[in-house]
């Protein structure tokens, strides 16, 4: 016996990574719903090896379903997510609404797979930001050994988290670079970003740190331990899919870069490659479709008492995304609804 599944969004990038994921992973599916909105009704989508008609969000009855992955934004996710769970479906969000929400849990399965068990206060679980969820999976196990201090992190995201959009201006700036009279003037973002890197994603806020920033700190926190101090600084780069971080670490122990790395390897959800020479660490466009995520470059920080540099990388449409709502579906199902 398997569940009914509802994916909200299933015509945009993360949606139907999500409708991949769910087969690729064969997540027990009795019945599945791919729900759009008005302009996209109709639309068809893949799901395995089978195509299926996207319904109207609007119009959708909730009532009956056990799970339901939303990646709507913000705005549809709060006239839609509370329709749903208060019609008895568990909605997986996707969008920051929710997620500094103390009645929501904030997952990641590979982290605080516990936090689950707190869902039913409103139904609701939330799936953390992009640059946040690859970072934490590599913090906690070296975090349960020697307990983290203070992270300072330099984010490398790629377009793919502003949406379509952002992919195309990309493909259209590059393109225009080379041949006359199809230049593209920045719509989604403030400069040009084609051969470009862009030290701003969301707003500025009064503390001159931007939203992404914020979204990277409160998160750790919530997900990690409250007690972490994080500074971040995030920039977008002309990369389609993959983000990259670079991570410094301060604990409050001396931990080894031999024993990191070995505790690195051992972590769910991680694959470390390592090594000092040419080409021997992992760039976005290595990680493409692929569900870990991605250690290199682990070396002590001999600047500090008990430091580590760590680079991070990983498919944030995947992991960052719809991998972790799909992980998030499992860890609901083992853990609360037993059924599959």
């Amino acid at each position: 016996m398997g569940y009914k599944v509802v994916v909200a969004g299933a015509t945009g990038n993360v949606g139907r990574e999500m409708l991949n994921i769910l087969a690729e992973r064969q997540f027990p599916v009795d019945e599945l719903a791919a729900l759009a909105s008005r302009r996209s009704l109709g639309t068809e989508v893949s799901f395995g090896d089978k195509t299926v008609t996207t319904q109207d969000i609007e119009q959708f009855d909730f009532a009956g379903w056990d799970i339901a992955l939303f990646a709507i934004g913000s705005d549809a996710t709060k006239k839609y997510a509370p329709i749903a769970a208060a019609a008895g479906c568990i909605v997986i969000d996707n969008s920051s609404l929710y997620r500094y929400d103390p009645d929501v849990p904030l997952v990641v399965p590979e982290v605080n797979p516990e936090a689950v068990d707190g869902y039913a206060k409103k139904n609701i679980i939330a799936n953390p930001n992009c640059s946040t969820a690859q970072m934490v999976v590599a913090l906690k196990p070296l975090h349960d050994r020697a307990k983290i201090k203070r992270v300072v992190v330099s984010t490398y995201q790629s377009v793919s988290g502003s949406g379509k959009e952002a992919i195309d201006e990309l493909w259209d700036q590059t393109k225009g670079m080379y041949v006359p009279g199809q230049e593209k003037e920045p719509k989604v973002y403030p400069k040009q970003i084609a051969f470009n890197v862009i030290p701003q994603i969301d707003v500025f806020m009064d503390s001159g740190d931007t939203k992404e920033e914020w979204k990277m700190v409160t998160e750790t926190k919530k997900i990690v331990d409250p007690s972490i101090k994080v500074t971040a600084t995030c920039v977008r780069v002309p990369v389609f899919v993959g983000h990259s971080e670079s991570i410094n670490i301060e604990f409050e122990e001396f931990l080894d870069e031999d024993e990191a790395r070995d505790i690195l390897r051992e972590a769910p959800g991680i694959m470390v490659i390592d090594k000092r020479e040419p080409g021997g660490y992992v760039t976005p466009i290595e990680c493409v479709g692929d569900y870990a995520t991605f250690i290199s470059r682990i070396r002590q920080d001999v600047t500090i008492e008990n430091g580590i540099n760590l680079w991070c990388v990983s498919d944030n449409l995947r992991k960052g995304a719809a991998l972790n709502a799909v992980q998030i579906a499992e860890t609901l199902g083992k853990r609360v609804l037993k059924k599959g």
